[in-house]
């Protein structure tokens, strides 16, 4: 009889610990995940970005060519200059990580309007330019371009975007309307801050939501001018001269294996053009739309064989590109369409929703993840 009580004790002391440290684990388990129960009646388990961690990514970007000149002796000049800035948000809007870069993109034309720049070189933005932008010579904090433009994105970091747009600036003079006054960043940073500002504000205007677990936020582009050309006047076919720039960006988080969590794809083709003469007959304080803010107003519709407009393939595309890795994306199946179309995807996803050819977009993605932080 003893030994059958003291089998019972020790049977109900152990399936208590069982219990016990069942409990735990369900109650460890509710802290770390929110299990919410489906239309049909299964528990889907999905996560929430914590305080701090990517939630969202936005892409902004400003456009301007008021620094084109007119024919005047020999020269005219088109100048495109696109500011980008990729950024990172949490759940609670606030800014986790921020890239920004411009493109100061110009084509030179001479006194003929033919066009006088090498315009298949490769195009660099001043980040990438790095020293050899040379403002350090003439900074009065020596500091140069790219390095005040960490400067300035390391600021917002943690903030919303009601206290970066709160940022009290100064005016400098015309040229630099808002340098900035706070404590913080007046040894640091002395470059006009309003478009940058306004980057930051378009990319937390129109962000997306990414996949759990992105750590990484990164900022590629393709500039390119190829499209520009001179006068010319043959066979009675006048053409008039133009400086055309291309300004691919994509903006995309990386998880820590490196798989894109979101990405966002545009394209600034902006075109200045000119007359016989040489004087611009573009706007020059007009707003520049990219492809992906012209929307349907771009007109690829009409002409396209699945009816798509290029925002719609854009989005396509990288929709496609989530939770494959670098090395998957590069592999892409594609076709070539024609001369102008070296490379439409090939891939069954995506037959139905892209018609463009995408190798510099994919070249975009691979800088986003070589530029990655």
């Amino acid at each position: 009889m003893k030994k059958m009580l003291s089998i019972l004790l020790v049977s109900m002391v152990a399936i208590s610990m069982l219990a016990g440290c069942g409990a735990k684990e369900s109650s460890t388990a509710t802290d770390t995940t929110n299990t919410e129960q489906t239309t049909n009646g299964s528990n889907e388990t999905t996560t929430e970005a914590a305080a701090g961690s990517i939630a969202k990514i936005g892409l902004g970007h400003v456009t301007t060519i008021g620094k084109s000149k007119d024919l005047e002796g020999d020269k005219a000049s088109g100048q495109v200059d696109t500011i980008m800035v990729a950024a990172a948000f949490d759940k609670d809007g606030k800014v986790v990580k921020v890239e920004i870069d411009n493109a100061q993109s110009k084509v030179d034309f001479d006194k003929d309007m033919q066009v006088a720049s090498d315009i298949k070189a490769e195009m660099k933005t001043k980040v990438e330019l790095g020293d050899e932008y040379g403002m350090k010579k003439a900074s009065t904090i020596g500091k140069e371009w790219y390095e005040q433009a960490k400067a300035l994105g390391d600021w917002m970091v943690g903030k919303s975007i009601d206290e970066i747009k709160g940022m009290k600036t100064v005016e400098k003079d015309a040229s630099h309307p808002a340098v900035p006054d706070e404590a913080d960043l007046t040894s640091s940073v002395t470059v006009s801050v309003e478009g940058y500002i306004a980057g930051v504000v378009e990319a937390y205007d129109h962000a997306i939501e990414v996949q759990a677990g992105a750590e990484r936020l990164g900022l590629g582009h393709i500039v390119s001018a190829a499209k520009s050309k001179g006068y010319s006047n043959a066979d009675g076919k006048e053409v008039l001269p133009a400086a055309e720039v291309n300004t691919i960006m994509v903006a995309t988080a990386f998880d820590n294996e490196g798989k894109v969590a979101g990405t966002i794809i545009d394209n600034a083709q902006t075109k200045i053009d000119f007359d016989k003469a040489g004087k611009i007959t573009t706007d020059k304080n007009g707003e520049f739309k990219t492809k992906v803010e012209l929307a349907d107003e771009y007109g690829m519709k009409k002409a396209s064989s699945i009816g798509k407009d290029w925002y719609e393939q854009a989005k396509a595309l990288g929709d496609w590109m989530v939770g494959k890795n670098v090395d998957e994306i590069k592999s892409m199946k594609t076709k070539e369409k024609d001369a102008s179309h070296p490379a439409v995807p090939d891939e069954a996803e995506l037959t139905s929703s892209v018609t463009i050819s995408v190798e510099s977009y994919i070249a975009g993605l691979v800088k986003s993840f070589d530029n990655a932080k």
